[in-house]
């Protein structure tokens, strides 16, 4: 049996506004390094063969020379422009890469993901053909209205926080995306999401980190600092 190819798409072109900072929160220093420096590693140092990197319009230039050449980063195949939204980035990446069987699709604002996790997700993904990163909810979830009144108190032990990465056969998300995409859908908030619309397939949930945080607030940097102080 021939060995499954992996590849990755590392999104990395999203504003950051949240940070309140002029420098786009992909380039913040953490530790001395810009923030989307530390999934690259990770992804660089696993057995994924194919690096695609999403980055804003007009900033592609700048990455391949600063991230991607700067940090060695050899697997990186492509570094292509995202779009206005986070599913028209992953489609363009997703577009960029061939010859895979699996693809891992990372948001590169979440720099604590680690081998253990990346490892897990590849080896769940060639037996579900798509998992998603999460964990359970740690705090009680209310549903509420457009007046912020509570309604709902669903089951804690049936919610979990999405992270990242999903990870899919490429030739079934490809096509998902492709069908969303063409539909001009405009409330895609994740990729297993692309699948249930498109095809109605599910996703399997597998445990990430707690640790496995998106860095979207001062705060968050904060704490991903302490997590990232040993990684090299």
């Amino acid at each position: 049996m021939e060995r499954a190819v992996y590849g990755a798409v590392v999104l990395a072109a999203g504003s950051g506004s949240r940070m309140n900072t002029k420098t786009a929160k992909q380039y913040l220093l953490l530790n001395g390094k810009p923030l989307i420096y530390y999934a690259l590693r990770q992804f660089q140092d696993s057995e994924v063969e194919k690096i695609v990197l999403v980055v804003a319009q007009g900033q592609e230039d700048y990455c391949r020379k600063e991230i991607v050449e700067r940090y060695g980063f050899t697997k990186v195949c492509a570094v292509v422009p995202g779009g206005s939204e986070r599913y028209l980035s992953v489609h363009a990446g997703l577009k960029a890469l061939d010859g895979i069987d699996y693809v891992l699709i990372h948001d590169g604002a979440r720099p604590c993901v680690d081998q253990d996790i990346l490892k897990r997700t590849m080896e769940e993904v060639a037996r579900w053909q798509a998992c998603v990163v999460g964990m359970p909810v740690k705090d009680t979830i209310k549903i509420v209205d457009e007046q912020q009144m509570a309604q709902k108190t669903p089951d804690r032990r049936m919610l979990w926080q999405v992270q990242t990465p999903q990870a899919f056969s490429y030739d079934l998300i490809r096509g998902a995306y492709d069908k969303v995409v063409a539909s001009g859908e405009q409330t895609v908030t994740d990729d297993a999401q692309v699948l249930e619309l498109a095809l109605g397939r599910t996703s399997r949930l597998i445990e990430g980190s707690y640790r496995n945080i998106k860095v979207t607030t001062p705060e968050d940097l904060d704490v991903a600092q302490i997590f990232l102080k040993n990684v090299k």
